[in-house]
């Protein structure tokens, strides 16, 4: 029977780093994955281009029951410590949008990447290979794969949560939390686009692939300004992918459709303008034409021109536009969902090592635990955060 020092679950994003940055520390290390090549998330991530990091990275854009648990990981593996990593590889860079970090070519450089800091540091990897049973005694871990049975001293869960179940997702990483004691928060989709109950999903069919600028707020006042846009299930975009994470089932978001513009003092200074101007006309000014059209066919928009729009109807217009409320039918789900909220419990892990509080030698790191980044690269750099303080516990053993 083989042994390892460490044998890793999942060459995803924090399972690779993991591996190769105890592997070049020493450690004999074993990287498993149930899938044919490594990394498949991360090709798919940013439309295809991989969006590594944001520069703005810090603790107040995770979502966990323990807030200050991401803060020590954080903190001694920076957005800055993997920029330098991608550098040295000579993969060019852009910024997109708020700190957003892309690859200028493809998410297959980042997987390359991960690939050959994992051969520095001599990881032995086997894809397409199934973890059939776990088990703990003195000696360590002996686990049961499909066709072989392998030991190690230490065992690193880096199998992820439940979104994407087309790339391999699954719940094992949980599974593996309950064998041994540990608690798992319940699961929902995160960053995923909502859908809208049937009356008002018709009434929108014509948006589809209508995108506008957005402040968007859930009922507990989180607020995100980004693009919404409508498409054929519902609303998505990154306002909505972002507030969908504070959003729970059965309450209302409110939207301001025009957040550039004083609504009120425009339509005053249109008026004095051009009295004779549609109303229609005038706010195509501020929002896509088939918006305005739709909200005309809805009745939120009057048929009128300016000089006939009387104070209390501009009123009740303003304030649709600026506080549109609306109450999702749902989420997409984990089909389509960046990330899962809620995992394994971080009340049972060490926040310096992502070990196991009751458990010698058992990690948790990446989405599996319930931490979860706003969209936009941060669930990737605390995918390289977890990984690099469990690979500095793993080097110190």
């Amino acid at each position: 029977m083989e042994r390892f020092d460490a044998v890793v679950i999942g060459a995803g994003a924090a399972g690779m780093f993991c591996a190769a940055m105890a592997g070049q520390a020493g450690r004999r290390v074993l990287l498993l994955d149930n899938g044919k090549k490594p990394g498949r998330k991360i090709l798919m991530s940013g439309g295809g281009r991989c969006n590594f990091t944001n520069l703005y990275v810090e603790p107040a854009a995770y979502l966990s029951q323990n807030r200050h648990f991401c803060k020590s990981a954080l903190a001694r593996y920076t957005q800055w410590d993997f920029i330098d990593l991608v550098g040295k590889h000579g993969i060019a860079w852009h910024e997109k949008t708020l700190g957003q970090l892309f690859c200028d070519d493809s998410a297959q450089q980042i997987v390359d990447m991960l690939v050959a800091e994992c051969e520095k540091g001599a990881v032995v990897t086997r894809l397409r290979t199934e973890v059939l049973e776990v088990s703990r005694d003195e000696q360590g871990y002996t686990l049961q794969l499909n066709g072989e049975t392998v030991s190690a001293d230490n065992l690193v869960i880096a199998s992820g949560g439940l979104s994407m179940p087309g790339l391999g997702a699954s719940p094992f990483g949980y599974k593996i939390a309950e064998q041994f004691g540990l608690k798992v928060l319940p699961t929902r989709a995160g960053l995923v686009p909502f859908t809208l109950h049937k009356p008002l999903l018709e009434q929108l069919q014509t948006l589809s692939g209508v995108s506008v600028p957005s402040v968007i707020t859930a009922e507990d006042g989180t607020v995100f300004r980004e693009n919404l846009l409508f498409t054929h299930r519902g609303l998505s975009g990154p306002a909505v992918l972002q507030i969908s994470s504070y959003w729970q089932p059965g309450e209302f978001v409110t939207v301001n459709l025009v957040p550039d513009c004083d609504l009120e003092s425009f339509l005053d200074e249109q008026r004095n303008a051009h009295p004779n101007q549609s109303l229609k006309n005038t706010l195509a000014m501020q929002l896509p034409k088939r918006l305005v059209e739709c909200l005309q066919v809805l009745g939120q928009v009057p048929d009128v021109s300016l000089k006939q729009l009387n104070s209390r109807d501009q009123q009740v217009l303003v304030d649709a536009l600026t506080n549109w409320r609306v109450q999702p039918n749902g989420t997409e789900g984990y089909r389509t969902a960046e990330v899962t909220l809620g995992g394994v419990d971080t009340d049972g892990l060490s926040s310096r090592t992502m070990e196991a509080r009751n458990v010698p030698g058992l990690y948790f790191i990446g989405e599996v635990m319930d931490v979860t980044g706003w969209l936009g690269g941060y669930n990737f750099q605390w995918a390289w955060a977890s990984a690099w303080a469990c690979a500095q516990a793993l080097a110190e053993k």
